[in-house]
């Protein structure tokens, strides 16, 4: 019985690594042509403040690999010191990525011709704050692995739209929002059923979490519609 309860328990924890080396992947599919690749593909060259936003965020992913990787190798040691890390990187992505939404804001960014500057300023706005909003809940619960770990998936699941929206963009006329959204919502979806049937329950921490996150995906395009939205922005923008 021992036996089969520590093979299980290994599973679930190579599951987490599997999660994170798929978002990696997806981030670096998304982002290849214009940062990761950008040499041999030719892109335009990025701001300053796009390589520090690309390199901060990118360090998350690293990050998360790597303590996926310590967690299902039982250096729960190292996992523990290099989650003070992981704590004050969110702080810096944080700022970083406010900066970067208010900065395309100024220059009229919008990868959909039907979607205004203004109104997909709440795109990166909104997932920076469902990102930051999973990670404090898995933080407060960080003596509960259970949820921790759980909640820590889906907020770095939650980064994936701008990843899969790039994705899109490279197939044009593909439907930019509607893959950054559907896929991202489907990937969460995809997660806690493997997770409910490898455990045989629906843990709530899946169930609130990505409840969070699949709601708000309608809720910041509601938003970002409203004309409190577009005055919110104007002013953030200057």
């Amino acid at each position: 019985m021992n036996s089969i309860v520590l093979s299980t328990g290994r599973r679930q924890r190579w599951f987490y690594v599997t999660g994170a080396l798929f978002a990696a992947a997806v981030v670096f599919a998304g982002f290849a042509p214009t940062f990761y690749l950008k040499t041999f593909f030719g892109t335009p060259e990025l701001s300053t403040l796009k390589h520090v936003h690309g390199l901060i965020f990118s360090s998350w992913i690293a990050l998360f690999v790597t303590q996926t990787w310590l967690v299902a190798n039982d250096r729960r040691d190292i996992h523990r010191v290099l989650g003070v890390a992981g704590a004050l990187l969110v702080v810096v992505m944080s700022v970083v990525g406010y900066l970067l939404a208010v900065d395309s804001g100024r220059r009229g960014f919008t990868p959909d011709a039907h979607v205004t500057p203004l109104s997909f300023m709440a795109i990166p706005l909104f997932d920076l704050g469902v990102f930051v909003a999973l990670v404090a809940w898995a933080l407060l619960l960080r003596r509960r692995s259970d949820w921790h770990k759980r909640l820590m998936l889906l907020a770095t699941l939650s980064l994936l739209p701008p990843a899969l929206a790039r994705i899109a963009l490279q197939f044009p006329p593909a439907p930019v929002m509607p893959i950054a959204f559907g896929g991202s919502a489907l990937i969460v979806i995809a997660v806690v059923i493997i997770d409910s049937i490898a455990q045989r329950r629906l843990h709530p921490a899946m169930l609130w979490g990505s409840l969070f996150f699949i709601l708000s995906l309608p809720g910041r395009i509601l938003i970002a519609g409203t004309q409190a939205w577009q005055d919110f922005a104007a002013w953030m923008i200057g």
